[in-house]
């Protein structure tokens, strides 16, 4: 992300970084605050969707939640099931989601097809599916504060380090 960031800024374009902390527990933010960057709010892109108090009560209440975005729903077999093996040693289930209680689905375009993905994902780890709509106004006024509050000259870019894509 900062050699992008810093290819970027010697272009000339505003950046701003499209992604919430996910896991680099505060790695993320440390190069953003060298290089005067701001990036989504939220410890994962969950807060984006849903909400950081909405996700602090789901964990709250059950704090065995398994927590899907539909980018995982669509992704479940190859960076879950394949990543952690369960495809070759499915007896592995438990080990890895034995203290889940449940699936939560923040499901950002729900369709038929992704919601028989997270059907299927749940009941690959043998846990309940709770579907939560949460559409994309979340992620749409986060990108709307992020872009107010990178207010340099240029027209904006939002850097996604998942993707490594730069959109414009």
């Amino acid at each position: 992300m900062r050699t992008l960031a810093l290819e970027l800024r010697a272009r000339g374009a505003r950046v701003a970084v499209g992604y919430a902390d996910c896991g680099t527990y505060g790695a993320l933010d440390e190069v953003c605050a060298e290089l005067g960057l701001e990036r989504l709010p939220g410890l994962h892109c969950y807060d984006v969707f849903g909400g950081a108090s909405r996700i602090e009560e789901f964990f709250s209440e059950q704090p065995g939640t398994y927590v899907l975005t539909d980018f995982l729903v669509r992704s479940f077999e190859r960076s879950v099931v394949r990543e952690l093996g369960l495809d070759r040693h499915p007896e592995l289930r438990d080990d890895y989601f034995g203290s889940y209680t449940r699936v939560v689905w923040l499901a950002q375009e729900p369709d038929d097809e992704l919601y028989a993905l997270a059907a299927e994902a749940a009941a690959r780890i043998g846990l309940p599916l709770t579907v939560v709509p949460t559409g994309l106004s979340g992620l749409e006024g986060a990108l709307a504060g992020l872009l107010d509050s990178a207010a340099l000259p240029n027209s904006p870019q939002v850097i996604s380090t998942r993707s490594m894509r730069t959109v414009r």
